[in-house]
């Protein structure tokens, strides 16, 4: 891809189409936002006028037919996620797509076959690999700065009313395509398991407490790491006092991060706790405090990384196997609630009910 600004296109409308038209305004000097489609063509409106682009469309072939854009960002609910982002690469276009990318392991091969056949990429949103601290983190690890890795805690604890989920595409496997699981809970679980490395098994339950739903509002799961590492993972929408909170322990040191939606240096801590040397100066903190940039994990970070990538032709991080190990994770997750079994990875294939449905036909 040349030099000349990448053209980039939004389908969806609703409230998250903000945060993708603010990311790509960040990196106006590489890209131009030409057209937003939506089946509202009311809100099309409303949201080209607010951000100034010109492009309105009610439907998805005239934005993709008048447009030609080099990059979709689809911000629809979730139930059509695969189709348009097959529909967006066979027109030409690189894909991000909003979470949940798709409803199966099964979904997510359709989508690869379509990255084969037409050259371009589809990745997931999981904004918070992108923040300065977890890429300074993620470099730490892998360089062995921090040793080994022990143990983890990846809490998401938000909360969600009935009348959230009073909207009608919520709260069911075929719309909303899981529970918190899934919708909620994902992204700090990507982060969790991106920093750790490959996972090998879990163990989970999952349950609906307190909202009138199908899905589940409330899971918890046991997961061991390849490398030997132990974790857990609390997904819920019924905490009155919201928190995101990662702690990895490692041989070296403690680092946690807490916030709500977004995340930024001023949200990490490392502790040295009982190896620190009081004397000389302790070198891995030093290392740790070398991050010089603040940059939020959020979607300018990532839309900012996809435009590297496609300039460069390289496959974007959170594509592929980049997302089919937080996918079959989750796929697993459930798996495990509803059977009871612990399950590996790479147990969930085809003729299995979990790869062509994420919560296996269950509700």
């Amino acid at each position: 891809m040349g030099k000349e600004r990448i053209k980039a296109a939004i389908i969806g409308a609703g409230g998250i189409a903000q945060a993708h038209v603010r990311g790509f305004q960040e990196h106006g000097d590489q890209c131009e936002l030409v057209g937003v489609a939506d089946t509202d063509r009311g809100a099309a409106e409303r949201l080209g006028a607010q951000y100034g682009i010109s492009g309105v469309y009610a439907g998805v072939d005239a934005l993709l037919e008048s447009t030609r854009p080099d990059l979709v960002a689809i911000c629809t609910p979730p139930a059509v996620h695969t189709e348009l982002s097959i529909r967006c690469m066979d027109a030409g276009a690189w894909v991000l797509c909003e979470k949940p990318l798709c409803a199966s392991l099964e979904e997510l091969d359709r989508i690869v076959e379509g990255e084969e056949r037409t050259g371009c990429r589809t990745a997931s949103v999981f904004q918070w690999r992108f923040g300065s601290a977890a890429q300074h983190l993620k470099h730490m690890f892998e360089v062995g700065s921090l040793g080994s890795l022990y143990t983890g805690v990846c809490n998401t604890t938000w909360f969600r009313d009935q009348a959230y989920y009073d909207v009608p595409w919520r709260g069911t496997w075929k719309s909303e395509l899981g529970g918190v699981t899934m919708g909620h809970g994902i992204h700090l679980t990507d982060l969790f398991l991106w920093l750790a490395g490959d996972w090998l098994e879990v163990k989970a339950m999952a349950g609906t407490l307190a909202r009138n739903i199908e899905v589940e509002d409330v899971s918890s799961a046991l997961v061991k790491f390849r490398n030997g590492a132990l974790g857990t993972v609390l997904t819920t929408v019924l905490a009155p006092r919201q928190e995101s909170y990662l702690r990895l322990d490692f041989e070296e040191a403690t680092v946690e991060t807490r916030g709500l939606y977004s995340v930024s240096n001023e949200n990490w801590s490392f502790d040295r706790g009982e190896r620190r040397p009081a004397d000389p100066p302790d070198a891995l903190t030093e290392q740790w405090s070398a991050l010089s940039t603040d940059v939020p994990g959020g979607h300018a970070a990532q839309i900012g990384h996809m435009l590297a990538d496609m300039r460069e032709g390289r496959r974007p991080s959170t594509s592929g196997d980049g997302v089919r190990r937080t996918l079959e994770f989750i796929s697993a997750l459930y798996k495990s609630a509803f059977t009871g079994e612990t399950v590996r990875t790479g147990s969930i294939g085809p003729g299995d009910p979990y790869y062509a449905k994420i919560h296996g036909g269950q509700g």
